[in-house]
């Protein structure tokens, strides 16, 4: 008899045989996690984005942490501040005396004596210019000789040589008590002395050398963020930022803000035109106005660690999977305000309309 395959009958133990329940099911739930993973694919968007990390500063240099240094050579003569201590504009810091305790009595005493000799010079200088209007009468009624009316005016000269020396000299002990009387050294603006140099009272001190750091206080803030340079050419100003800052509590999810908890906006305030000395770009992120306010300065401080995702395109998932696979830069597309406009007919003379090339 032919064989027919729908025969079943004629093999028992291949009828006897049944898949598990477990299995259907199993293999069920595969094909419908495909099918769904492949629509979740090319349907559920992901938002781009260049990530990075920074810190954050101030916006002003002056509002940045600040050294005094000493202005001139001397010793540590007293220190009015300790660390920590809160400062106004123009509070003493610290005073530095010169290594000579006499010195300012030396300059007083030698800057008199100058003084006196600049007055006998003008005095000399005077009668001398006296002198040459006599003489010159006295040549026009040919009663001298030119060479006595040369004499005179030689002495005028000589006298005025003088007396341009002694006020240089002046000058120079003025400058030398000035210096003496810029030892005090002031804070330069509000803030919070933040570390003392620690050269004790009598300890020497040469030009320059820094006695204090200052940091100013309500200051405005902005994160320093560092973006590798594959993603940094599609980045302007006005991008909208997700921040997260060191030590807040923070849940990001990149390709979906709206879910995350725990971050703060920002937005693109200026992108560096040159890389830093690591190979990233830097990118100056401010607040975004009308959103959520950063934490207050008491929990974010200058200089705290921040993590960034300027938000760019939004794409699908499997789009961005394969760019990720590839290493290939974000997606790029041409503002709308960018687009080039189609030329405009032209009327000719007669009136006929003809396109532009």
């Amino acid at each position: 008899m032919p064989f027919k395959p729908n025969h079943i009958g004629h093999f028992p133990t291949l009828a006897s045989m049944r898949l598990p329940r477990l299995s259907i099911v199993l293999a069920w739930l595969i094909g419908l996690t495909i099918a769904m993973v492949t629509i979740a694919l090319f349907t559920v968007p992901w938002v781009q984005t260049a990530p990075g990390t920074g810190q954050v500063i101030a916006l002003n240099p002056d509002d940045r942490v600040q050294t005094m240094t000493a202005f001139v050579p001397g010793r540590v003569e007293r220190w009015f501040v300790r660390d920590g201590q809160q400062v106004k504009k123009g509070d003493p810091i610290a005073r530095i005396a010169d290594n000579d305790p006499n010195l300012l009595a030396t300059l007083a005493a030698e800057r008199a004596q100058v003084a006196a000799e600049i007055g006998v010079i003008e005095q000399a200088r005077q009668v001398a210019g006296i002198d040459v209007g006599r003489s010159s009468q006295l040549l026009s009624e040919g009663l001298i000789a030119r060479r006595d009316l040369e004499q005179a005016q030689l002495k005028v000269a000589d006298q005025s040589a003088k007396l341009a020396e002694a006020r240089a000299k002046l000058n120079r002990i003025d400058v030398s008590i000035n210096r003496q009387s810029i030892q005090m050294i002031k804070a330069p603006q509000d803030g919070r002395i933040q570390s003392i140099n620690d050269a004790a009272v009598g300890t020497l001190v040469s030009a320059g050398t820094v006695l204090a750091t200052l940091a100013p206080e309500q200051v405005q803030r902005v994160v320093e963020l560092m973006i590798d340079g594959r993603d940094i050419g599609l980045v302007r100003p006005g991008r909208r930022v997700r921040l997260a800052f060191e030590g807040w509590p923070a849940i990001q999810f990149s390709g979906w803000p709206s879910i995350a908890q725990g971050m703060f906006d920002g937005r693109v305030r200026s992108v560096d035109q040159s890389a830093m000395p690591t190979g990233l770009f830097r990118v100056l992120v401010e607040e975004q106005p009308g959103a959520r306010a950063w934490p207050d300065e008491g929990f974010v401080r200058l200089g705290a660690k921040v993590r960034g995702w300027i938000q760019m395109e939004t794409v699908s998932i499997g789009y961005e999977l394969w760019r990720q696979l590839n290493d290939f830069p974000l997606q790029f597309r041409e503002p709308i305000g960018n687009a080039k406009k189609a030329p405009e007919p032209s009327k000719s003379s007669s009136g006929e309309i003809t396109s532009a090339k």
